[in-house]
């Protein structure tokens, strides 16, 4: 079977009521969204504190599609095992985050979840080559992680590189920053399938009042869709 990678629309609940998490992701699924994606920063490796492996592990009941966890903390290698039984299905690290990054991923698919590998603005595609046999996602940053609400990075060329590298590979090109209706169609366009996106979908809507959140997946869907 050919692997699929159709456009997915991955909602960042960063962006979500915090009073609310378990209405707003069982509202995004509901109104379309393919997976949940939850960012996990330490206030060290990015200047943010979000969540930890217990407020995974209360996320993960209301989840019923994906649950896509992308860690940005350092050292990371110590906590794989505390948000993979907390419930994640995909695990995803950073080539910054520390020296070990094939280990790290080794660690990741011995806890059994799919594993992905992120890389910063600054970062150059050719350094997750000789992870790419273990990664199940790449994932091009497209801000300075850190804060939801910033303007899209151009990264088009990298995402084009790695799409490259990835070649026949059953390996998921994501994008995460800044995506909206307009940045999107760039990127799907560069060779990404997986959309994250805070703001663009959670703006204007809320638990009680979730047809916009609809509204917003499906114009970001379509827009993906077009050529840019």
């Amino acid at each position: 079977m050919a692997f699929d990678r159709r456009i997915r629309i991955a909602p960042s609940i960063l962006s979500a009521d915090f009073a609310d998490f378990g209405r707003e992701i069982r509202a995004i699924e509901a109104q379309g969204a393919d997976w949940v994606h939850v960012d996990v920063m330490d206030g060290h490796f990015v200047p943010n504190l979000t969540f930890g492996a217990a407020a995974v592990k209360a996320f993960r009941p209301h989840v019923t599609t994906f649950l896509d966890v992308h860690l940005m903390i350092a050292p990371v290698e110590p906590y794989v095992d505390a948000f993979a039984e907390a419930g994640a299905d995909m695990l995803t690290v950073h080539v910054e985050a520390g020296p070990h990054l094939h280990r790290t991923m080794q660690a990741v698919r011995a806890a059994g979840v799919k594993a992905g590998v992120a890389l910063n603005p600054g970062t150059p595609a050719d350094a997750i080559g000789q992870v790419l046999d273990l990664a199940d996602l790449v994932l091009v940053m497209t801000v300075n992680p850190g804060f939801g609400g910033q303007k899209f990075l151009d990264m088009t060329t990298k995402i084009a590189a790695i799409r490259k590298m990835v070649g026949n590979r059953p390996i998921h090109i994501q994008v995460d920053g800044g995506i909206d209706s307009g940045t999107a169609p760039l990127a799907v366009q560069a060779g990404a399938n997986i959309l994250v996106a805070g703001s663009a979908v959670f703006k204007g809507g809320s638990a009680s009042n979730p047809d916009e959140y609809g509204r917003n997946i499906c114009e970001l869907r379509e827009a993906a869709k077009a050529r840019p």
